[in-house]
């Protein structure tokens, strides 16, 4: 468990790295975080969820008290008792089957859009660390598909890789991930991490990710995944 608390810290680190978020507190057991993201304005990440699970009813309760919508993402290698502990302290289960994937970036594929597609980079630096952005555009100036490393210490975090519902089928999130991990190479970083939608695993593991943990995300009653 030890392994995957650090692997959890340095995922959340470089997602709040490419989401431009402040630095996450550590409130014991958990990362509590700011967020003011689509559909939460808070979220808690668990660290030590253990084989008792009890740390799922305090950090139930530090979700339940606070005053905006929020969030409690479990990372976990039990999901159907983390799901059953969780319902127990009354939240609700939006998300049950996301997981967390790292990868290699020393081995992973190149793929490249072919015409009439063409894909753009950006590094830029944040708070001593960096982001890298990737963007593939239709000749028509449409943007197919895009998405987002943050590169903090020895990490590149993948995010909100999109393609857009007219450019599907095409390859494009593969090409975005592959210039991507490129980047990252370019500056000296050569682990990936990422949380994977269940939309986005089958694209992952054809990439060479690899499951470390399913990954829940909870919230008080009431509240909704945005659409």
């Amino acid at each position: 468990m030890s392994n995957l608390r650090d692997l959890i810290v340095r995922w959340q680190r470089g997602w709040g790295v490419a989401r431009a978020l402040p630095v996450a507190e550590d409130v014991g057991g958990a990362l509590r975080v700011r967020c003011m993201q689509p559909g939460r304005d808070i979220e808690y990440v668990a660290l030590d969820v253990g084989e008792d699970l009890e740390s799922l009813t305090t950090l139930a309760e530090l979700v339940a008290g606070e005053d905006a919508v929020t969030w409690l993402t479990v990372p976990t290698t039990d999901p159907a008792r983390a799901a059953s502990a969780l319902a127990a302290a009354g939240l609700i289960v939006l998300k049950h089957s996301e997981l967390l994937m790292t990868a290699d970036l020393r081995g992973h594929p190149q793929n490249m859009p072919v015409a009439p597609y063409r894909i753009l980079t950006q590094v830029e630096s944040r708070r001593g660390d960096s982001v890298v952005t990737a963007m593939v555009r239709h000749e028509s100036g449409e943007v197919g598909a895009r998405g987002t490393m943050g590169l903090a210490g020895t990490d590149a975090v993948a995010d909100r890789i999109e393609t857009m519902p007219a450019h599907r089928r095409k390859g494009l999130a593969s090409a975005v991930m592959g210039v991507l991990a490129r980047s990252a190479l370019e500056e000296g970083v050569e682990h990936g991490i990422l949380i994977a939608s269940e939309d986005g695993q089958r694209l992952y593991m054809t990439l060479g990710w690899r499951p470390v943990a399913a990954v829940l995300i909870a919230t008080t009653p009431g509240n909704t995944y945005p659409s």
